[in-house]
């Protein structure tokens, strides 16, 4: 894939590894830099952790090795010697942050969900191409090798012409309007927390955005989004299908359809380790059937830190993998998905 037209608007990181800021220090944190620290020594390294509350940035900072711990997010921001700042706060404070550090000149590497709006994306978006400074969404799936692999055989036409996508991902959570995927004030709700999977699944097969899309779902007691289908609608006829829930486990597992077989990605889809290929005769009888066995490194979110410091060093203000482009469109499909159910957020004014 070609690299998307930037102009760089900085000095590439070539000669030392290149320091991260972490804002947020939570689980998937935890995750992302313990990757960053035994996958990624070579190029990257931990130098800063923020969080309102002091003591849990020291206690993160001490566990994973930052060298320095900051009580607010401002302060981090500020630092001359944090170069890409990881942000993994609740979804309604990313737009806040991201603009901010923007603003600041850092380069980011941003969750998913994006922002919880797509006015939101859109502004830190234009900030960021202004700047000039280097900006992606964290969408792991993208980058495990099983992916990249799978859209390789897509490309060769491996399946023939594609028809039909579809993807799911759910959990069983119960209902406290305190929990992150149910408190409104932190962007809970089942689309941006899992719907974001199924949804850039569709989006990455599919491209663009729906002609059409067709959505059902339920709400939860407090009137988030609890469960949610997404029927996706191009003009020339192909369809995908997305499913996430809170009220139900699902598989977790996704597939591409095609007019010569099919590609399975056995769960979960969103950090596979294999993929099956099944070709037919003639588009009838399946005459091959191939697993193709590709684990991720380490945990999984090396891959993308991996693309993060290559990007640097090459002086790109986006990713050609994960285009800013793309995240616009899947957050569009989220939003409408939402406004579809009688759902609507708005960002965090306090994030900072």
């Amino acid at each position: 894939m070609s690299e998307p037209t930037t102009t760089p608007g900085y000095a590439p990181v070539t000669d030392r590894p290149v320091r991260w800021g972490v804002v947020g220090p939570g689980r998937i944190a935890a995750g992302v830099v313990r990757d960053l620290r035994e996958q990624c020594a070579a190029d990257g390294v931990l130098h800063a952790v923020a969080s309102r509350s002091l003591d849990r940035a020291r206690a993160f900072a001490d566990e994973h090795g930052a060298a320095v711990a900051y009580g607010s997010y401002a302060e981090l921001l500020a630092d001359p010697d944090v170069d890409v700042v990881y942000v993994s706060t609740p979804h309604r404070q990313h737009h806040g942050i991201a603009l901010a550090a923007v603003e600041a000149g850092k380069h980011l590497l941003v969750e998913k969900a994006f922002t919880v709006t797509h006015a939101g994306a859109r502004q830190v978006v234009d900030a960021a191409r202004a700047r000039g400074v280097f900006v992606m969404e964290a969408m792991w799936t993208r980058f495990q090798p099983a992916v990249v692999r799978l859209q390789e055989l897509l490309r060769e036409g491996a399946v023939g012409e594609v028809r039909s996508v579809r993807a799911d991902l759910g959990l069983r959570v119960p209902f406290d309007p305190a929990d992150r995927l149910w408190d409104p004030a932190q962007g809970g709700g089942a689309l941006l927390d899992l719907g974001v999977y199924p949804t850039s699944w569709l989006q990455l097969v599919l491209g663009g955005v729906p002609d059409r899309l067709d959505v059902a779902g339920v709400l939860g007691p407090n009137g988030v989004d609890a469960e949610s289908t997404l029927l996706w609608r191009t003009a020339d006829g192909r369809h995908g299908v997305g499913t996430c829930s809170l009220l139900s486990p699902l598989p977790g597992q996704a597939a591409v359809f095609g007019t010569e077989g099919w590609l399975e990605v056995p769960p979960r889809f969103h950090h596979p380790g294999r993929i099956v290929l099944h070709r037919t005769a003639g588009g009838r009888s399946v005459e091959h059937s191939e697993e193709l066995v590709l684990p991720a490194t380490g945990t999984g979110y090396s891959h993308e830190l991996d693309e993060v410091h290559r990007c640097l060093r090459a002086g790109l203000t986006e990713s050609a993998t994960m285009p800013l482009d793309d995240t616009l469109a899947v957050m569009s499909v989220l939003e409408q998905a939402l406004h579809a159910l009688g759902v609507r957020h708005d960002e965090d004014p306090a994030a900072i």
